[in-house]
């Protein structure tokens, strides 16, 4: 998807982080910007500064564990600007803690927001965007956990395996139809994921504080790199039409080790 100016660019926590980072870069780019975010504070705020640059920008106020709050996200998105071309989910959750040890209203609010959240995106866009005709580009964030294990990060491995699984799949089956498909997996980036337990509705019982034991230091040592950097990633992703996205080239040791050890299993 070579031309972004004039295209309309969905994205999911874009308030901040990746998120508003990625809008700024579309708008950037000359496309026109629908934020969705569960804080309306900050989404307003958001919302303000990519007007700034000088593209139509909209916000809705969403949670992506909700089908129906999706639902309205794009029935918001196609009533203002009446097609959308680029959709990126991107809203995400951490819990930590020994799977053991995890309760089941973490495992419900990290998989309910991480897979569900992108889940709920796919499925509410995807035919939209078949029967408009024009093309498009569906992005969706995983992580590096999406792809190695990491220790202490049960929960979030789960979710995030799920992602990179969901899209490899949807980019077979939107061959036909000119929709591209990315999946992002980071490591450490510079956002305010780790305070995400202001978010925890009270049927996840309610705002925590994050707690990050027993992760695995290794594994846990990249670059902590600016969302600006992840944000030109992505871009370059949806022109490009690349469905695996790694902001760190530290990634790369770590998967090959995996992968190393699946291939050692055949030989066993």
């Amino acid at each position: 998807m070579e031309e972004l100016s004039g295209k309309v660019a969905v994205i999911t926590g874009g308030a901040s982080g990746i998120g508003l980072a990625t809008a700024a870069a579309l708008a950037r780019e000359g496309c026109r910007i629908v934020l969705a975010d569960i804080e309306a504070v900050s989404l307003a705020a958001a919302v303000a500064k990519i007007g700034e640059i000088g593209v139509e920008a909209e916000g809705v106020v969403v949670d992506v564990a909700d089908l129906g709050s999706v639902q309205r996200l794009a029935d918001a998105s196609f009533e203002r600007f009446g097609k959308v071309h680029v959709v990126f989910n991107n809203a995400g959750v951490a819990a930590a803690g020994p799977i053991v040890e995890m309760k089941h209203e973490d495992w419900r609010w990290v998989i309910d927001v991480d897979l569900w959240g992108v889940i709920h995106g796919v499925e509410v866009f995807t035919q939209r965007m078949i029967e408009q005709g024009e093309g498009g580009h569906i992005v969706s964030t995983s992580s590096f956990a999406g792809m190695v294990p990491n220790v202490g990060l049960g929960a979030y491995c789960v979710a995030k395996y799920g992602v990179v699984a969901l899209m490899e799949v949807l980019q077979r089956e939107l061959r036909g139809h000119a929709i591209g498909t990315s999946v992002l997996c980071p490591m450490r980036v510079r956002t305010n994921i780790d305070a995400s337990g202001r978010n925890r509705g009270p049927e996840y019982g309610g705002p925590q504080a994050q707690q990050y034991p027993e992760i695995d230091e290794e594994q846990m040592a990249g670059r902590v790199i600016p969302v600006e950097d992840v944000a030109r990633l992505v871009v370059d992703g949806i022109r490009q039409n690349r469905l695996y996205l790694f902001p760190h080239e530290e990634t790369r040791a770590f998967i090959r080790k995996r992968f190393d050890r699946i291939d050692a299993a055949f030989e066993a």
